[in-house]
């Protein structure tokens, strides 16, 4: 009887999942924090504000820093106006876990079940808590250990490594051949409007201008002309064709 009570003691923690609303900040936290080293309260809720209103999270500046200190509790997170908010090593293994079962679900949607690109990022928010371990061992298996999204972005624990001759748009100059290695996700109506242009990874492009003074990049994909701000430029990555 011991021996089952422990047994079962044992199951429960191994199965102890974070709360919903922990498990959104912290993908979003390293999400972002793989774009830029330092990320204030203000950039989280702004990013937190692109997640499905199904999530249910309070995206106020006031409702984000209560979180953050209660993750902060929890030692998941630190926080000081030098920094910014830092993951700490627990709250960098646990987002690890979600982003991966994330970028697993989005795969899986899209190669398994035929999901159309622009709806994946939207349904992998509807899987990505309710993956347990063998779960995801079982999808991992199905897609032959697939190393990237959809969307070109690492599925932690892959062992892949982005390519180091990717740079973002932004810093191509006018004339330059690039393959789209990885693309943005977070605001849908820019990845419907990437998705229905072929701007996703794999695409050949050739910037066509770069109008600094403007603060616009303009490519040419598939035949079509495309234009973009500097700061969506900066957040697709492509390498030399």
């Amino acid at each position: 009887m011991a021996a089952r009570k422990a047994s079962g003691k044992q199951s429960a923690q191994q199965e102890h999942r974070l709360s919903m609303s922990t498990e959104n900040y912290l993908l979003s936290i390293f999400r972002l924090q793989e774009q830029q080293p330092r990320l204030s309260l203000t950039q989280l809720a702004d990013h937190l504000r692109t997640l499905p209103v199904a999530e249910g999270l309070g995206t106020s500046l006031p409702s984000v820093s209560a979180m953050i200190r209660r993750m902060g509790r929890e030692g998941l997170v630190e926080s000081d106006q030098n920094r910014g908010v830092v993951l700490t090593a627990e709250g960098r293994r646990s987002a690890m876990s979600i982003v991966r079962r994330h970028r697993l679900a989005e795969r899986m949607v899209v190669d398994l079940l035929g999901v159309d690109l622009d709806k994946a990022h939207v349904e992998a928010h509807r899987l990505e808590h309710a993956i347990s371990p063998d779960l995801e061992e079982k999808i991992v298996a199905k897609l032959g250990n697939p190393k990237t999204c959809p969307f070109g972005h690492p599925v932690p624990g892959s062992g892949y490594a982005s390519p180091k001759d990717a740079v973002p748009l932004d810093q191509s100059p006018p004339g330059t051949e690039l393959v789209i290695d990885r693309v943005p996700e977070d605001d849908q109506s820019l990845l419907e409007y990437m998705v229905a242009n072929n701007l996703i990874p794999g695409a050949v492009v050739t910037i066509e201008e770069a109008a600094a003074s403007r603060g616009v990049i303009t490519l040419v994909c598939g035949g079509r002309q495309l234009a973009f701000s500097y700061d969506v430029a900066s957040k697709i990555w492509a390498c030399p064709s």
